[in-house]
C-alpha cells in the first residue's frame, strides 16, 4: 500500500483519489490558519509554483486538532490561504490526523515514518516527503521552513 492508494475530499467537497498524483513528487502537510507557522504556507507555494512543471505537488490538509487554530469553514480557510498567501496548490477538507478519526492518508503517513513516537503528529505544519512511486521518504518536523526541504524535493525530481 502506498501513498496513491487513498482519497480524500478536496476543500471544494469533490472527492479526490490519490491516484491522480501518481509519478509525482509530493509533499503532504496539515495546516492551520491561526498557527505560529501558519506563514510557511508561502513558502509552500513557492516551492510548488518552481517544481509544478516537473512532476512536484503540495497537498495541504487543515487540521483543528492543535490549540483549535483552525476554526473556519472549509470555504472560510480556502479563502484565507488564497487570499492571504496566494495558494494554488491543493487544499483538502479539514480532517483529523491523529485519534480514533484520523483520516486513512494520515494513519498511513505515520505508519510509514517509523516507531514511537513518530507515530503521531505533535503539532501543525508537520511534513511528509512521498517519492514518484508513492512511499513516504522523510517527515519533518513543524520547524522545519519549506526551503529547507528544497534540496530534497530536487534529489526526487
Amino acid at each position: 500500500m502506498n501513498v496513491f492508494d487513498f482519497e480524500a475530499e478536496r476543500i471544494d467537497g469533490r472527492v479526490q483519489p490519490l491516484a491522480e498524483y501518481k509519478g509525482r513528487v509530493l509533499l503532504i502537510v496539515n495546516t492551520a490558519s491561526r498557527c505560529g507557522f501558519t506563514p510557511q504556507l508561502e513558502g509552500l507555494e513557492k516551492l510548488y509554483r518552481k517544481y509544478r512543471d516537473r512532476g512536484f505537488a503540495v497537498l495541504g490538509f487543515p487540521c483543528n486538532q492543535f490549540g483549535r487554530q483552525d476554526p473556519g469553514t472549509n470555504s472560510e480557510i480556502n479563502q484565507f490561504c488564497h487570499v492571504n498567501y496566494g495558494v494554488t496548490f491543493p487544499m483538502f477538507a479539514k480532517i483529523k490526523v491523529n485519534g480514533r478519526e484520523a483520516h486513512p492518508l494520515y494513519r498511513h503517513l505515520k505508519k510509514q515514518t517509523g516507531i514511537w513516537p513518530l507515530q503521531f503528529i505533535k503539532w501543525n505544519f508537520t511534513k511528509f516527503l512521498v517519492d514518484r512511486e508513492g512511499r513516504v521518504v522523510r517527515r519533518y518536523p513543524p520547524v522545519t521552513k519549506p526551503e529547507r526541504i528544497e534540496p530534497h524535493i530536487e534529489r526526487l525530481l
